[in-house]
């Protein structure tokens, strides 16, 4: 009796690549199922031949061997996988129930492995982020912070494991024999999900800790120093290896993130590396000038020469007064804003020097006092004469 072409009875070409071969494989196999043909005999035996030649076509090493030698590579001790033929219904050669075909189709969805692929009961713990609230002043110098943060830590009364001390540890669910899922027939699909006895660990524990119920961890909070570098941006997190929450049975422990946000500050004000400072000043010192001294972010001061006749707004940089830059050494600067203040609560005396000042005024063909704000009414002459042409 000659031997069928594993090709044909899949209906595709010798050179059909794996994606072509996998498509027919399923098409024909929902066609063929027993499932969806319980009163026709022969869809089981064509579902036989589709799934062993199926078993032999998607194995890069198997198709090699076929390609050369036929199927008779695979009898008398050849590669398992089809030995002698279609393997029975449930068997190695053809796969079981629908829902081995749900699995081949819809597996890479199912967030796992392969069926008797069992999970480890360790697993690593959470990531924790914690906020913390930092001073511009501390996130120029740095500084080294004590903080409490709430965690999930490791049980001291089990060290971890879960498990009574002296109990024996861990045993293979009853429910899903270790594998850690379980299917069920929902109409036309075998559906798989988590073991919900043991929650997808695929393990119990025998004899659980009476202070973690058996999850070798819990709440608490813990103390930890955290240092703070110079230069500190506002968003910028902080990563503390293994002081996250601790992990489950012995799992590794996650990491912990520190998120630092900057606080506002009542003088300055931060763009990156530099620093704004509004200053007011007396009028007086700004049409005679002088000097005023301002603050720096490092708790001392700095003197700043201001020319006689400047204006609001006018801004004055001292290099290196700024933040540092991270990581650097190097800082930036700080501007320093002019505020000239109107002078309020007059007495009696400066009213009437004021009054003197503005009546005398400049001398015809001198420059104006008020070079501004005459020209700016000049310009709004010559738009109404525009307007009235």
């Amino acid at each position: 009796m000659s031997e069928k072409d594993l090709y044909k009875t899949l209906n595709v070409d010798r050179n059909a690549d794996a994606d072509t071969i996998k498509k027919s494989y399923r098409k024909l196999a929902l066609k063929y199922h027993p499932d969806q043909n319980k009163d026709n005999p022969e869809a089981e035996a064509k579902f036989k031949e589709i799934s062993h030649a199926y078993d032999i076509l998607k194995d890069t090493q198997k198709k090699q061997m076929y390609d050369q030698f036929g199927e008779r590579a695979f009898q008398n001790g050849g590669p398992s996988g089809g030995a002698g033929g279609p393997g029975g219904f449930g068997g190695a050669g053809g796969g079981g129930g629908f829902g081995d075909i749900f699995e081949e189709m819809f597996g890479d969805f199912m967030g796992g492995g392969g069926r008797g692929q069992g999970r480890s009961s360790a697993m690593r713990g959470s990531d924790v982020q914690f906020s913390m609230d930092v001073s511009l002043e501390d996130a120029f110098s740095g500084k080294e912070a004590n903080i409490r943060v709430p965690t999930v830590e490791s049980c001291a009364g089990c060290s971890g494991t879960g498990a009574e001390d002296g109990s024996g540890g861990t045993e293979n669910c009853s429910t899903c024999a270790g594998q850690g899922r379980v299917r069920a027939q929902q109409g036309f699909f075998t559906i798989e999900r988590a073991c919900p006895t043991c929650n997808g660990q695929g393990q119990i524990i025998r004899n659980p800790c009476r202070k973690c119920s058996g999850q070798g961890r819990i709440k608490g909070s813990k103390k930890l120093k955290v240092n703070i570098p110079a230069g500190i941006d506002d968003g910028r997190r902080i990563r503390i290896s293994g002081e996250g929450e601790a992990g489950v049975r012995g799992g590794p422990a996650g990491d912990l993130y520190i998120l630092i946000s900057v606080k506002q500050h009542n003088l300055f004000k931060r763009a990156d590396s530099n620093l704004h400072c509004h200053v007011p000043i007396a009028f007086t010192s700004a049409a005679l000038g002088g000097e005023v001294e301002v603050p720096t972010i490092d708790g001392k001061t700095a003197q700043v020469k201001i020319p006689a006749g400047t204006q609001s707004g006018q801004q004055f940089r001292l290099r290196g007064k700024g933040m540092p830059v991270l990581k650097s050494g190097i800082k930036g600067d700080m501007f320093v804003e002019i505020f000239v203040e109107t002078p309020v609560n007059l007495s009696k005396k400066q009213t009437q020097l004021l009054k003197q000042f503005a009546d005398e005024g400049p001398k015809k063909g001198s420059p104006s006092n008020s070079p501004e704000s005459e020209g700016f009414f000049s310009k709004v002459k010559d738009m109404w004469s525009d307007l009235k042409d």
